[in-house]
């Protein structure tokens, strides 16, 4: 908690304007750390979240790529696997969202995200690696057009457990950490689309969940890079709508590949 406290009084920084097709690359491999994100997507959110947690808006550039009008140079020069988060760095690119957070964490100053306490660290690598089947289960419902399901359920149920292992305090570890970061751009999204389009509160009869919730939106950090509630929900309507059948195969493809497609998927990305 001691690193989210510190990014409290954080100066709103000036977003640069996301690069489209027509855009003009940044000078790449000049010596400049760029972090390539797009605005909505979830999986870019978390390293975002976690360079402004680090205090290091000065040293890691934001560069903003538009997935809907995606520059050729993007896959060509700098990410051959063309999706967010990736980050230019010491002349190499590293991607993949849950790994980009400990590197950031890792190789750049600032406050550390990850405890020293074994135990603590322990779970959080357990957490970690239990992320992705967490995106899985709640988005399966919403991408096949179903109620809630038994595993969205449980993986909720799991997390609220999760988040009453430690008692100094709310977050997953008791202090703030990248466990909350590799969650919370999840939940901040699932939170709407459950309550909107399946009527479903996610933290109703879960009070850890619903306390974890307030307390992350009290932190500058993860707050400066939220979305607009009403905007992530129409963006999900118009994309759900236009789903209204989705076989097995394709279900199956779709949840296979789910990392490189959900950032388009909610426009800001689902």
């Amino acid at each position: 908690m001691a690193a989210a406290a510190a990014l409290a009084s954080s100066t709103k920084e000036v977003l640069p304007p996301a690069l489209g097709a027509v855009s003009e690359p940044p000078t790449l491999f000049d010596g400049t750390t760029r972090l390539y994100i797009c605005y909505t997507c979830p999986f870019a959110q978390r390293a975002w979240v976690t360079r402004n947690c680090k205090g290091l808006q000065e040293e890691i550039k934001l560069v903003a790529i538009n997935l809907e009008d995606k520059p050729a140079w993007y896959k060509e020069n700098v990410y051959p696997q063309g999706t967010v988060p990736s980050l230019e760095h010491d002349g190499k690119v590293t991607g993949e969202s849950l790994d980009l957070i400990k590197y950031i964490d890792t190789n750049f100053q600032g406050p550390a995200l990850l405890p020293q306490d074994p135990a603590k660290r322990q779970f959080a690598d357990e957490l970690i690696a239990y992320a992705d089947a967490f995106t899985k289960a709640l988005y399966s419902p919403l991408i096949s057009q179903v109620a809630i399901s038994d595993e969205a359920v449980a993986a909720l149920d799991k997390i609220e457990a999760a988040l009453s292992k430690f008692s100094d305090g709310p977050f997953f570890l008791g202090q703030f950490s990248l466990v909350d970061i590799a969650y919370v751009t999840i939940l901040e999204r699932v939170q709407i689309y459950y309550s909107h389009l399946r009527n479903y509160e996610i933290a109703k009869d879960r009070p850890n969940l619903e306390r974890y919730t307030e307390e992350m939106n009290k932190i500058e950090a993860y707050k400066q890079t939220k979305n607009v509630p009403l905007t992530l929900l129409d963006a999900a309507k118009r994309h759900l709508k236009a789903k209204t059948t989705f076989s097995n195969q394709i279900l199956s493809s779709f949840l296979h590949s789910f990392r490189f497609i959900l950032p388009i998927l909610t426009y800001i990305s689902l």
